[in-house]
Order: C-alpha cells, then sequence, then structure tokens
C-alpha cells in the first residue's frame, strides 16, 4: 500500500514540475512584452475624438502623451508638442492627425534604433522589432500600394536580420548588422512620406 501512495505522490510531483516547466518555457517564449502603448492607445482615442469633433477629450489625451513627446524631444530631438499645441489652438483635426501620425513615425524609428543597437541581444531586438511592427500597422492603410509592399517587405528583412538563436542550436543564423540597416532604411523610406 506504501509503495502504491508513493507512485502515485511520486507521479503527482512530476506532472506538477512538468506543468511548471512548460509554463516557464512558454513565457521564455513570449515575444508580446508587457505593458501599455501610450501612443497607439493615445492615437486611437483622439481619432475616435476628432471624428466626433471633440476637441476637449483630444487635449486630454494629448496631454497624457506629455511624457512620450518630450522623451521625443529629449532623446531624439523630434519636438511634436508645439505643432500639437498649434493644432489644438486651431482645431485642425488633419494637424492633430499629422502630428499624431508623425508620433507613430518616430516610435518605429525608435523601436528600430533600440533593435539594431540590441542585435547581440536576440529577445530584446526581436521584442523591438514587434514592437515596430504594431505601430507601422497603423501606418499601412495610409501608404500607397507601392509604398505598403515595400513597407511590409522591409519590417520582414528587419525581422529576418536580427537573426534566430534556433532550438537547441539547430536552425541558428546569426544577426546580420548591414542587412538589418538595407532593410531599416527601405522602411524608413517607405513611410517617411507620412513624416513630411
Amino acid at each position: 500500500m506504501k509503495l502504491i501512495i508513493s507512485a502515485r505522490v511520486l507521479r503527482l510531483c512530476f506532472v506538477v514540475c512538468l506543468g511548471l516547466m512548460t509554463s516557464t518555457v512558454s513565457q521564455a517564449y513570449s515575444y508580446a512584452a508587457a505593458g501599455k502603448e501610450p501612443v497607439i492607445d493615445g492615437r486611437e482615442t483622439i481619432m475616435q475624438a476628432l471624428a466626433n469633433n471633440d476637441f476637449a477629450t483630444v487635449k486630454s489625451t494629448v496631454d497624457g502623451l506629455n511624457d512620450e513627446f518630450t522623451y521625443l524631444l529629449n532623446e531624439h530631438k523630434v519636438d511634436l508638442m508645439t505643432p500639437m499645441t498649434q493644432a489644438l489652438a486651431e482645431k485642425d483635426a488633419a494637424k492633430v492627425e499629422s502630428v499624431m501620425d508623425r508620433a507613430v513615425f518616430e516610435e518605429i524609428v525608435r523601436r528600430l534604433d533600440g533593435a539594431e543597437n540590441n542585435l547581440a541581444d536576440y529577445q530584446v531586438a526581436k521584442v523591438l522589432v514587434v514592437k515596430s511592427k504594431l505601430f507601422l500597422d497603423l501606418l499601412l492603410p495610409k501608404l500607397d500600394d507601392t509604398q505598403r509592399q515595400q513597407a511590409v517587405s522591409a519590417i520582414q528583412g528587419v525581422l529576418s536580420a536580427i537573426g534566430n538563436p534556433g532550438v537547441f542550436g539547430v536552425g541558428q543564423a546569426p544577426a546580420d548588422p548591414a542587412v538589418f540597416k538595407q532593410q531599416r532604411d527601405l522602411l524608413i523610406n517607405a513611410i517617411n512620406p507620412l513624416n513630411e
């Protein structure tokens, strides 16, 4: 009887340990970085408010993006607050949308710069490229067919250029900084018309 109970306890412990290891492994390979994206969420709220001509909501949402706009100004020398303040004062929906498109563009550049600086760390680079794709998806509908195809192809090229650690070494490919830069430049050129 003791032997049967011990075998059951041992089997239960094995199943629990296996379950814990599996959940740990699946978390380790999750590329969806935790956290919200204030620029994406803010842009969505702003676009809905603009559709309803609700500039009070637009203003309060822009105020909530102050940290992001300040970061872009301080770290990337991109001033979005001045043109946004002017667009809000004029209640010019097209200008507000244009500034938000510029914010999305700058977030893509920022994430790709971060990925390029972290090509030696596959996980970090991949998260940054995937995040840049989230921002790119917001701009794709605004591009013409040629620009859209170039942008989609380039983001895939950027993703391929970060390499692949493989599974237990199988399928491993090193990062290629030259290809990364080339594909990054193609992507930026494709979406740059929205930045003007």
